[in-house]
């Protein structure tokens, strides 16, 4: 392997908009997400809530009439 070519890897935080802080490693420092797999609906469970940002889901309910 080339010496001096690769980006330092270093433990960092990962953080996210729930609050969630994650110790992870990569080649950023200092990470912020939307979304974890403490807040994610597919890992916790909750079949109520849904991420959407642009209101899909909400049109896709209208659409084909599911409420």
């Amino acid at each position: 392997m080339k010496k001096n070519i690769h980006p330092q890897y270093v433990t960092t935080t990962a953080r996210c908009a729930c609050g969630n802080e994650i110790e992870i490693g990569s080649t950023k420092e200092n990470i912020k997400v939307e979304i974890c797999s403490k807040c994610h609906p597919f890992y916790t469970g909750d079949n109520r809530r849904i991420v959407d940002t642009t209101g899909r889901v909400e049109r896709f309910k209208k659409k084909y009439g599911l409420n």
